[in-house]
């Protein structure tokens, strides 16, 4: 039976909704895809449903062909398992925690890695029953701090999450590979372009990670790409460390009056100025030491300041220290944290003073001192001398101070050299369609997932963990095929192969497409038929340009002599053909 638009469930809308950024988000909420419920949470009506459907159809077909097993899990879980693993409080304000009335913790699950590693444990205990994979599609929670772009960070998401299972690492290669190969496979079919980047693991955990990014200016990501193949979201880039100097011949450190530089610019204006380089060269602000007072907030409540020292012609990036320190949080240092540290100086921050910090020991701040891998032995800087109004010039790291480590906190900026020597990079926006992870026996160490081997000995088993976002990917594709008067599915995903319209009053309009609707679904094609008698043509062809059918067979005028029109969305072209034969173009 076909879909007729007189009693289906839809309302399409002519107006934007308010809340919408993206052109996603926009046009399945105007085609009436999906509506609102609260920031970040959408209900699914049938056009949505349907071609959510076939994205997931996709998914489980490539991973059958992978040869994985579909399993399921509830979304609401006891917090016992994510207590073992630590992730009940590493996740922060991010979980959604809950009790029932018997007063007991539950949380909406934002991922599952434990309960499909106790499932294993419950039912498998010989190497002979691996390696085992297993996957389900279930609708994951994450308290984002700000939703956005619609579907594309949610609340609530529907997630592909897929678990192999091995007792030896090699055979984890092996199922990590044919994981990353389906992904490859999927994205393919569903005609996204897409770049495989290192990654960092986060909370996850694990020794290998990568993420599959679709470059598209509405990403949340940045990554970075050189013209030789390296690739990597910028969390996880490492920087080219240069080599070190030999500091025998350099002059010892000097300390200068340098009022009225609150910023990098003013200092190295005033340095230019009142304390040129006796090489004659400019000062810049890659001369100088910028430190960033930051405090870490750990999941026990634990509050640490810290201070990096990065080139002063770089900024600190917030998303790269927060990897280099997770599970803490990370913020700006605020008044009371300078109170209760009097060994900062706001704006004459660094890691020595003439007062004192013996080389090796705390730096002079009285906190951890980390620096950029860019502050290697023997390179000079300016940078404050911890007094009010004056910077040392000359201080060189290694022979003036000692730092605590070394961290990965700079921002990165195109041009920078790839670490693996294969040029410089470039920076792109990207949106995380997928994510695979290596995640050895992080967690079946915890929980206690071990089989017997060979030789009757008990081993743990090593994990991999593989995940594709569905309801992001259905807004990728909607992102990615639209034109100015709406969606244009391609065919792998539409909600319909074909949208016959009706247009005209007169009875043969509508016997003409009875008899091409019947004719297409005797060929296995899903057919929406709008045979609303009292609505206008171009109220018609609106909404059949909106919901996006990649298809339209438009019925009018022309019935009374056997002749349709065959209107191809995607290209815009559109053809005279016999009724008769509209079937079998299909076909």
């Amino acid at each position: 039976m076909p879909t007729r638009l007189s009693n289906y469930f839809l309302r399409t809308l002519r107006e934007d909704p308010s809340d919408a950024e993206v052109t996603s988000h926009r046009l399945l909420v105007r085609a009436g895809y999906i509506r609102r419920q609260a920031p970040g949470i959408f209900a699914w009506l049938p056009l949505g449903l349907r071609v959510k459907a076939k994205v997931e159809r996709i998914v489980r077909e490539e991973m059958a062909a992978a040869g994985a097993f579909e399993v399921h899990f509830p979304a609401l879980l006891p917090r016992e398992p994510y207590e073992l693993t630590g992730r009940w409080d590493e996740y922060g304000d991010g979980l959604f925690r809950l009790q029932d009335r018997k007063g007991s913790d539950m949380l909406l699950a934002p991922t599952h890695e434990e309960v499909f590693t106790l499932l294993v444990k419950d039912l498998y205990s010989s190497y002979k029953d691996l390696p085992l994979s297993i996957y389900q599609i279930q609708d994951k929670y994450r308290d984002e701090a700000r939703s956005r772009g619609g579907l594309l960070r949610g609340r609530e998401f529907t997630m592909k999450d897929a678990y192999s299972f091995d007792h030896t690492d090699a055979g984890l290669d092996v199922s990590y590979q044919a994981q990353r190969d389906a992904y490859e496979r999927i994205f393919t079919r569903f005609g996204l372009e897409y770049v495989i980047v290192q990654a960092d693991a986060g909370a996850m955990g694990g020794s290998k990670s990568e993420e599959f990014l679709h470059p598209t200016p509405v990403g949340e990501d940045t990554f970075v790409r050189s013209a030789g193949g390296y690739a990597a979201n910028v969390e996880a880039f490492k920087t080219l460390v240069p080599p070190s100097f030999d500091w025998a011949a350099l002059p010892a450190a000097e300390v200068f009056d340098t009022p009225d530089t609150p910023t990098i610019q003013t200092l190295v204006d005033k340095a230019n100025s009142e304390h040129p380089r006796p090489d004659g060269r400019e000062w810049t602000a890659a001369d100088t030491l910028k430190n960033v007072v930051l405090a870490l907030v750990f999941p026990d409540g634990t509050r640490e300041i810290v201070a990096i020292g990065v080139p002063g012609d770089r900024d600190v990036d917030l998303k790269r220290v927060e990897v280099a320190f997770a599970p803490a949080e990370v913020e700006a240092a605020n008044e009371a944290d300078f109170v209760k540290n009097p060994g900062l100086v706001k704006g004459y921050i660094g890691p020595w003073s003439a007062a004192g910090a013996v080389l090796g020991e705390k730096s002079a701040t009285g906190i951890r001192f980390l620096v950029d891998p860019r502050i290697v032995a023997g390179t000079e800087w300016i940078t404050g001398a911890n007094e009010s109004g004056r910077h040392v010039f000359g201080l060189v790291a290694g022979r003036d101070f000692a730092v605590d480590s070394v961290v990965e906190a700079s921002d990165v900026r195109a041009g920078d050299p790839a670490p693996d020597g294969s040029g410089p990079v470039e920076l792109i926006r990207g949106m995380e369609v997928g994510h695979v992870f290596q995640l050895g026996r992080k967690y079946a160490e915890v929980l206690g997932l071990k089989v017997l081997d060979e030789n009757g000995k008990l081993v743990t088993v090593t994990m991999g963990s593989y995940g594709i976002g569905i309801t992001r990917i259905l807004a990728v594709i909607a992102e990615l095929n639209n034109d100015a008067k709406g969606l244009i599915w391609p065919e792998a995903v539409a909600p319909f192969d074909v949208h016959v319209i009706a247009t005209g009053r007169d009875e043969i309009v509508f016997e003409t497409s009875e008899q091409v609707v019947a004719a297409l679904e005797a060929t296995g094609r899903e057919v929406l038929y709008d045979d609303r008698k009292k609505v206008s043509p171009g109220v018609k062809f609106g909404d059949a340009e909106l919901i996006g059918v990649p298809w339209i067979v438009i019925v009018g005028r022309g019935a009374a002599d056997g002749i349709v029109e065959l209107w191809n969305r995607s290209t815009g072209e559109r053809e005279q053909v016999a009724a008769a034969d509209v079937a079998a173009h299909f076909a």
